[in-house]
This record gives C-alpha cells, structure tokens and sequence, in this order.
C-alpha cells in the first residue's frame, strides 16, 4: 500500500498479534479502517482480501487459514479445498498482512487471490 497510514496500520496490528495473540476486538476494527485505505488506493484484490479476513476473523472467533502452498497451481488445477483448523494460524494472519503492505507484487497478489479462494470455500 502506498498511504503511510496504512502501511502504519499494517505493522500496529502486526504488532499486537505478536504481543497479545489475536484478540477478535482489537484487529477487526483495524482491519475494517485497513479496508478503507485500500478502497482510496483501488486494488479490488487487496479490499476483497482484507473483507473476507475479518470476516472470518469474526465468525470464527480466530484465524484458521493455512499459509497458500508455494507451488504453483496450473490452469486445470483444481484449488484445494480449504479445512478450517481448530487452532488460530497466527503466522499465516502475519503473512497475509505482509502481503496487504504490497499489493502490486504479482506473486502477492496470487497467494492474496490463492487466501481469497480458501475463505470462499
């Protein structure tokens, strides 16, 4: 993202995940005013992407979202369905606000489309 705000945004809520866990309360407000950072900057990817996160943030009462595989998925490639663990995937809630700070790389927005796919599912 290119507004400072934002980019300040991303590391407070980084911030918190490491010194408080992932409090429900806390990171969905700020994801929501992430949200209207990125609808300025207009990257539908990266607006879908952080609404789907608190989304789930919210009705899960935590983040249960695998990091996307490394490989990549071919055209004919079925994307695998995403199973929804019991214990929060705080490192893969890092990752995906990582890549929110910088949505114009390609390979960030195919794992940002790759985290789209599994909330979805």
């Amino acid at each position: 993202m290119e507004n400072a705000n934002a980019i300040k945004l991303i590391k407070l809520i980084q911030s918190d995940l490491v010194t408080n866990g992932l409090v429900v309360d806390q990171i969905v407000p700020n994801l929501k005013k992430l949200r209207e950072y990125a609808l300025l900057e207009e990257v539908p990817t990266l607006v879908k992407a952080i609404r789907l996160t608190y989304e789930h943030i919210e009705n899960n009462n935590g983040f249960f979202i695998a990091i996307p595989n490394d490989e990549p998925i071919e055209e004919d490639e079925v994307v695998e369905e995403a199973t929804v663990g019991t214990q929060n995937d705080i490192e893969s809630l890092q990752y995906l606000l990582s890549l929110f700070k910088d949505p114009t790389n390609k390979h960030n927005i195919a794992d940002l489309k790759e985290y789209n796919a599994k909330f979805l599912a």
